[in-house]
């Protein structure tokens, strides 16, 4: 089998309109390929690749898959989702549910409206749920199956040496200029007359609900401020273990019972009602109901006169800017990174292009070593934020090297590593399941591994 690069989901990711697609299924259909009691069929094939191909329209260098390469993937994400059940890998419908929820989001986004998508897609929202269902299980099942493949994978620094030097010198890729740049961000906090009095709205929104005199969901519609709200109704599916949430969000979440609402909870992002829709062990489904208490130009302005006195002392050599956002940052991530501005690889040497727009337009008049001034901007919740911007350095183009770009020489040097595992994996047990390929793709170079199991299946029968 060929290198497998772990990238073979993305195949199924993008996928959203197979179903209007199967609704023209041709009767001759027929079965390509099986692993297990898996099976393809060649619509399947035919309306992944006819999504892919809608969906890469004005995009420019982008390689519609063949038949083959998306039969073999699949063929992977089959026989991980086999393995997966073999290994009592658990995918709940709350999970699958909150998946859904997203990728529709997503899709919302995309088209601009509800109502647009469904219009392209010729299916309403509840039929397209219905539609992927099975597809997005499946799909975490794989992406479940494949986490525990390689989770114990690492890469040392060694290894990330001996990778960069089989590189040939001149296939190491250029890069352009490039900044370093770290941040202090801090939100306006809300005067404590307008937090009282979102409190005393969302105890009323709660009296409402357990009198029965409104229901959970319409209050959603009416009155959350969570950007989601319009598409999940306030759903979220929790696991205690999970980093990503609010502390106390999360902590307000498993303190209920089921059919229990909250008194109103602060966390970063507001003030929520919480009810706790269902619970098993440290899963949980959830509603919630967020309100933003809002900012007026006072706060802002105080918050500025704050920073501006924090960017006083550093200049004047009293305190570190890593210091400074330690200590007085609002962003979590800062907590981690110390402010930096870090691509997606993590590296802390970006692309101007990578930078939010206000951050570009106010560093033009700076040059590296500068602080800003304290800048007000919408930050991606579309909150009203203060930042002072530290301009660290900024690099000459340069072609790869370890000293500059580890980060993404060690990323790259992880992917490969772990792909060599999936190989590996895929030699060892797909000899284990049954496995058939059509006779008019047992040409398929991408196939060949899987043509040779499914040939000595048909051997052994024969004899």
């Amino acid at each position: 089998m060929k290198l497998i690069s772990l990238a073979f989901s993305l195949f199924f990711l993008t996928l959203c309109f197979s179903a209007k697609a199967q609704v023209k299924k041709v009767l001759a259909d027929k079965i390509v390929a099986t692993v297990g009691d898996k099976f393809i069929l060649k619509s399947d094939v035919d309306n992944a690749i006819s999504d892919f191909k809608r969906q890469a329209q004005g995009q420019d260098n982008v390689v519609i898959p063949t038949e083959c390469k998306m039969i073999e993937g699949q063929l992977i994400r089959k026989s991980l989702v086999l393995q997966a059940q073999k290994d009592s890998i658990n995918v709940t419908e709350d999970e699958v549910e909150v998946a859904m929820e997203s990728r529709i989001r997503n899709f919302i986004q995309q088209f601009g409206s509800k109502e647009v998508l469904e219009e392209v897609a010729g299916r309403s929202v509840f039929q397209l749920k219905e539609d992927f269902r099975i597809l997005i299980k499946e799909q975490k099942l794989a992406d479940e199956m494949q986490a525990k493949i390689v989770e114990k994978i690492k890469i040392t620094p060694t290894e990330v040496r001996n990778y960069y030097n089989k590189i040939p010198t001149d296939s190491l890729p250029l890069y352009e200029s490039e900044v370093q740049v770290t941040e202090l961000v801090m939100h306006p906090k809300a005067n404590r007359d307008v937090e009282e009095y979102v409190i005393k709205q969302m105890l009323e929104y709660r009296k409402q609900i357990e009198s029965g005199a409104n229901k959970f969901d319409q209050l959603v519609k009416l009155y959350s401020e969570d950007p989601s709200a319009k598409e999940n109704l306030g759903l979220f599916n929790l696991n205690r273990n999970e980093k990503n949430f609010d502390p106390a969000f999360m902590a307000g979440s498993f303190r209920l019972k089921e059919g229990q609402i909250s008194a109103p909870i602060k966390s970063k992002f507001g003030y929520h009602i919480i009810q706790l829709i269902s619970r098993s062990g440290d899963e949980a489904v959830v509603k919630h109901i967020l309100r933003i208490p809002p900012i007026t130009n006072d706060e802002i302005v105080e918050t500025k006169v704050f920073l501006d006195s924090i960017r006083k002392e550093i200049m004047a050599g009293r305190t570190s800017f890593g210091e400074a956002v330690n200590k007085f940052s609002d962003d979590d991530g800062s907590k981690f990174s110390g402010g930096a501005v870090t691509s997606r690889d993590g590296s802390t040497y970006v692309n101007i292009d990578q930078l939010d727009k206000d951050m570009v337009v106010l560093m033009q008049n700076m040059k590296p070593g500068d602080i800003s001034a304290p800048q007000v901007y919408l930050d991606d919740r579309g909150r009203k934020t203060v930042r002072l911007i530290y301009f660290k350095e900024r690099t000459t183009p340069h072609r790869e090297n370890l000293k500059e770009d580890y980060n993404k020489v060690a990323q790259r040097a992880l992917e490969e590593k772990k792909a060599k595992s999936m190989e590996t994996w895929f030699k060892e047990h797909v000899p284990n399941y049954y496995v058939f390929i059509d006779d008019s793709f047992q040409g398929c170079v991408e196939l060949t591994d899987w043509t040779k199991v499914a040939n000595q299946i048909v051997k052994e029968k024969v004899f």
